[in-house]
């Protein structure tokens, strides 16, 4: 996987990525037995806008495209801080070709 030299705003992302969603979504974002890698073509913009992955920290998503379960809410992230997370999910997309 190539990870890209990080703009401010993606390496705000990585910090918060790194302690929220790590643990399931993997290093990178490159996914666990826990939950799905984010650097996948499913989730590519086109696919998933910005505001999926915004819909899916706030209110939670039922299981799809996987077979990792439910993805619970994560109402300790603030907004402001999943902006960032997307910004650093989207610059490790861009950087592996997707």
């Amino acid at each position: 996987m190539n990870v890209p030299e990080l703009s401010g705003l993606a390496a705000e992302g990585k910090a918060e990525f790194d302690k929220v969603c790590a643990e399931c979504h993997g290093k990178n974002a490159a996914g666990t037995d826990k939950g799905p890698p984010l650097v996948h073509d499913i989730y590519k913009p086109g696919h998933h806008a910005d505001e999926a992955f915004l819909a899916a920290v706030r209110f939670g998503v039922r299981q799809h495209h996987w077979p990792y379960g439910n993805m619970p809410p994560q109402p300790e992230v603030a907004d402001k801080q999943i902006v960032a997370i997307i910004r650093y999910v989207r610059e490790l997309q861009a950087a592996n070709g997707i």
